[in-house]
């Protein structure tokens, strides 16, 4: 088996190094569509973009609330209390405040807004207060929602987050047509955000297990420098990305600065209009480096966008450090879980790594540790058993930290 695995490890690698391929992902006309993107196995999702309203972030301590704007909706926080519920009856942009989704963090959607989760005793979501006693989020806010139509108008209460369930309500302005709903965090374990359409008054599941891309196309509210409709790319979390300008594409180097978490590095403006020739152009000179979920590096070059008739957007990728491969040859690191997803809350793995003794990280996808293991007495391919009961079904990431090479996996529970 160890042969085997090296053989594959050297096909893959001679197949990965320095090999740019041409990419051209469609948002389609009007960039309608969000396009999930993996850079090592291409598109794995796309849904309609205006069919959500609402984003509830499922994954991570800020408990992220999204407002779809992109469809052309617009939120305001108004200054009543929760409980001022029936007084919220008429538009009153005035005394409102208008919010937006951050463009650069999923974990700070509009209604994040006012959040002090900065601070060391920080328990305002913005949308609600946590209860360090009952370890339920109490919403404190009152949402007026502008509508795509421009001319309809809801209003909008988080009630609570209370055992992974977000409780909320929206009606009319003028309180008629009320619905109170739920969404489960439990309904979309492995993904970033559950989904609500105001439409059908119901949640969707519309967007790949995390683990499984690296890039979203899309449309979105970038701040440039006041809040406008922009078509770009945003990162998933966990996947960080390097902008290098003013050096020949080819002789770019992603090793010179650090890469950074912010979700809209490669963003909107690898392009823009120009009003002479009336099309778009690409900006030249300017590189992109992601580094993705498992470490591996791949080099981005825009060639071409097609503007709002086609929604295209081109490319070229090539893989420039593959960490998990490389590790592989240079090392023989192979960490495999076999059966994958896990039912029986026994993990049993597969590791082949340079080294006697290391310690094994299990991560959820917001980059926190869950499980963390000693062992030792490791001698080239090894089988060992990991005891997963005590951790709730999702997608998790594997990581053996030795001395000197650190190896990465993905384990889901069922």
């Amino acid at each position: 088996m160890k042969k085997t695995l090296l053989l594959l490890s050297a096909t893959l690698i001679a197949a990965a190094s320095h090999a740019q391929t041409p990419v051209t992902v469609s948002t389609q006309p009007s960039n309608a569509q969000q396009v999930w993107y993996s850079l090592q196995n291409g598109e794995v999702g796309s849904a309609a973009l205006d069919e959500w309203d609402l984003a509830f972030e499922i994954t991570g301590q800020n408990a992220s609330i999204l407002v779809n704007t992109a469809k052309g909706l617009t939120v305001y926080e108004t200054p009543s209390a929760i409980t001022d519920w029936d007084a919220v009856n008429s538009v009153d942009t005035a005394n409102w405040t208008m919010i937006e989704n951050s463009d650069s963090s999923w974990s700070a959607g509009a209604l994040t807004h006012g959040n002090n989760l900065d601070q060391p005793d920080g328990f305002n979501l913005g949308w609600g207060v946590y209860n360090i006693t009952t370890h339920v989020v109490v919403g404190s806010k009152i949402y007026a929602i502008g509508l795509a139509d421009g001319t309809s108008w809801m209003k909008l209460r988080i009630n609570a987050l209370s055992n992974g369930v977000y409780s909320f309500t929206y009606a009319n302005l003028d309180g008629t047509n009320s619905h109170d709903a739920e969404v489960n965090k439990s309904d979309f374990t492995g993904k970033n955000f559950g989904y609500w359409s105001f439409a059908t008054n119901a949640s969707m599941d519309r967007e790949p297990l995390t683990a499984d891309w690296d890039l979203l196309f899309t449309k979105y509210i970038g701040f440039v420098p006041i809040p406008y409709p922009v078509a770009g790319v945003l990162q998933n979390k966990l996947v960080t990305a390097l902008q290098v300008d003013g050096v020949p594409t080819a002789d770019a180097s992603w090793t010179n600065a650090a890469f950074s978490e912010n979700i809209n590095i490669l963003g909107s403006d690898w392009k823009s209009y120009d009003f002479d020739l009336n099309q778009y152009t690409i900006a030249t000179d300017r590189t992109y480096f992601v580094k993705d979920i498992p470490g591996n590096i791949w080099k981005i070059v825009f060639t071409a966008y097609g503007g709002g008739s086609t929604g295209d957007m081109s490319f070229n990728q090539e893989m420039v450090s593959a960490t998990g491969i490389n590790e592989i040859a240079a090392h023989q690191g192979t960490l495999i879980t076999y059966p994958n997803p896990v039912t029986n809350g026994q993990a049993q793995l597969i590791i082949d790594v340079p080294a006697h003794d290391g310690v094994m990280n299990v991560m959820n996808l917001a980059g926190q540790r869950m499980l963390q293991q000693q062992w030792s007495g490791l001698n080239g391919l090894s089988a060992r058993t990991l005891d997963v009961n005590g951790l709730a079904k999702g997608v998790y990431i594997l990581r053996f930290d030795a001395a000197n090479s650190s190896t990465t996996g993905k384990l889901v529970i069922e």
